[in-house]
């Protein structure tokens, strides 16, 4: 009699051909899944390092998935291999992105440097009339760094000039603001020139003036006729004029005043007899 073998109860019987593997898809999926946010990434140039580290890996990723895909261990190798493309879509992205955003970094901090540079200012002589009313006109062409006069002009290397008239009095108005009883107002007129050749911003240039013996700050008076202060850009070839009055001391001989023509240019001083 022939011998069976014997199994235990509820063991599986051997057939002799081997149980088939399970398919390693993984890699190939996150692959595609790395490359398309790493591709929309990279048309943010902002979010070019986001782009590039999913990019990398959804190269890493596809290459490794079309490595199992040829050895029969996966069944996606077209995913793996749009991985592979998306990954590579995504560094160059990248690298474009990151090129765009130092590019603009490098142009917004040329801009702010720009803007901070101060345009420095040589001083010339006014007209002959403008001098005999200050009484020491010339002088402010002698030194550099002294103050200006009545009708002096200081003139800056981007093509700007301001000049300044001399004070004369001045008789505020009824609803005047920045004038006390017993003080004395007095007018000005400064005139910006443009001689370069872009249009200069002229809403940022900056009036003051002291006056005194002490050098005290003298207000300046708004009354709906002076003080309104400039306005606008000047064109190139073009000039604007302004009126200001500011209250001074009874007893003041002199009225410093100071002009500053936007962030781009140092501050111009003129002393104006009174």
């Amino acid at each position: 009699m022939s011998q069976q073998m014997q199994f235990p109860p509820g063991a599986p019987v051997p057939t002799g051909v081997p149980a088939p593997q399970a398919t390693r898809n993984g890699l190939g999926i996150a692959a595609l899944v790395l490359g398309v946010i790493g591709a929309l990434s990279g048309l943010i140039p902002l979010l070019f390092w986001f782009a590039g580290t999913l990019g990398l890996l959804a190269l890493i990723f596809g290459l490794v998935g079309r490595g199992r895909a040829k050895r029969g261990q996966a069944t996606n190798k077209g995913v793996a291999l749009a991985g592979v493309l998306l990954g590579v879509a995504s560094l160059i992205l990248s690298v474009v992105g990151a090129v765009i955003t130092f590019t603009a970094v490098k142009d917004t901090v040329d801009e702010i440097n720009k803007s901070l540079e101060t345009s420095t200012a040589q001083p010339k002589s006014g007209g002959a009339e403008d001098e005999d009313a200050a009484g020491t006109g010339s002088d402010s062409k002698d030194a550099e760094g002294e103050a200006l006069h009545a009708g002096d002009t200081a003139e800056y290397d981007t093509g700007l000039s301001v000049t300044v008239s001399k004070a004369t009095a001045y008789t505020v108005g009824e609803f005047a603001v920045g004038h006390k009883e017993g003080q004395k107002a007095y007018k000005i007129t400064v005139q910006l020139e443009n001689k370069g050749k872009e249009k200069f911003d002229s809403a940022l240039t900056l009036v003051e003036a002291r006056a005194g013996k002490d050098g005290k700050a003298a207000e300046q008076i708004f009354d709906g006729t002076v003080g309104e202060g400039f306005n606008g850009k000047i064109l190139p070839g073009k000039s604007a004029s302004v009126e200001f009055a500011f209250d001074t001391p009874a007893a003041a001989k002199n009225l410093d005043v100071e002009v500053t023509p936007g962030l781009e240019h140092e501050a111009s001083q003129w002393d104006l007899g009174l």
